[in-house]
């Protein structure tokens, strides 16, 4: 297969699924890692995806554009283990949380194994199949209801009563922007109202939010940035907004990547 052929499939992947893994390819196209990656490249350099680790997603586009669980899942995959692992040390044995939809908070919910008798609220049907796979008899996992989007959160009025009449200790928030004007993002109006009542129900805000988040903008605002008590991000944070998030949320915590250190200093 020639190298137009190879990338003509790969894009017709990306834009059917979202999100391309290389070893995936690899497989498909019957080539080697070097030459996936190489197609990769060139799809990238013109502007048909965008590189992430371990393989490529479609590019992130409008203030409406919602990408897909499966495209956001392999987005920044290290940077979110090391924020979901400094996270998860915020969470007390015997409390109630909330985990907002999300690809962060889903990779957060798989470090609470080892937290005892926790009472767990979310809006995400994948996150409440990670905290049940766990087996532990110790929790109470709530689930709203809700209409389901395309990053598999549950929203809409339904989901926004069932939260209204909640207390929670903490909410862990992931957002799909954040920016110095519009706060805290997401490309769904229904989502950002659902999102809203899980920051209303907390007693303490944490929001999880990978560095590639910052400049991002969704249509609508969850919060405004000094609402969040905690932001867990990472080192690849540049400078400036450091500044300014140092400077607006309460405590700001740059969560290290294993293996980053060199890269990043």
């Amino acid at each position: 297969m020639l190298a137009r052929q190879r990338q003509a499939v790969i894009l017709e992947e990306v834009r059917r699924t979202g999100a391309v893994r290389v070893s995936d390819l690899v497989v498909r196209l019957g080539v080697s890692d070097m030459t996936v990656r190489r197609d990769l490249d060139v799809l990238a350099a013109r502007g048909l995806v965008e590189k992430v680790y371990g393989g490529a997603t479609s590019v992130v586009g409008r203030s409406t554009d919602e990408p897909g669980f499966e495209a956001k899942s392999v987005r920044q995959l290290p940077e979110k283990e090391a924020i979901a692992a400094f996270a998860a040390g915020l969470v007390r044995p015997g409390t109630a949380i909330g985990l907002s939809a999300g690809t962060t908070t889903w990779t957060l919910a798989r470090f609470l194994d080892d937290i005892p008798d926790l009472t767990v609220v979310t809006n995400s049907i994948r996150i409440a199949d990670v905290l049940q796979q766990s087996g532990r008899t110790d929790r109470t996992v709530v689930l709203t209801g809700g209409v389901r989007t395309p990053s598999d959160a549950l929203v809409g009025p339904v989901a926004v009563q069932a939260l209204r009449s909640l207390h929670l200790d903490v909410v862990f928030l992931g957002v799909h922007g954040m920016a110095e004007r519009s706060g805290f993002t997401t490309p769904n109006l229904n989502e950002s109202e659902t999102d809203r009542a899980l920051v209303d129900a907390a007693g303490r805000v944490v929001v999880v939010a990978d560095h590639t988040k910052w400049g991002t903008v969704g249509i609508s605002t969850i919060a405004a940035l000094d609402e969040a008590d905690v932001l867990v991000t990472d080192e690849g944070l540049a400078e400036p907004a450091r500044a300014v998030l140092g400077e607006q949320v309460g405590e700001l915590v740059l969560a290290r990547v294993p293996g980053r250190g060199e890269e990043l200093a």
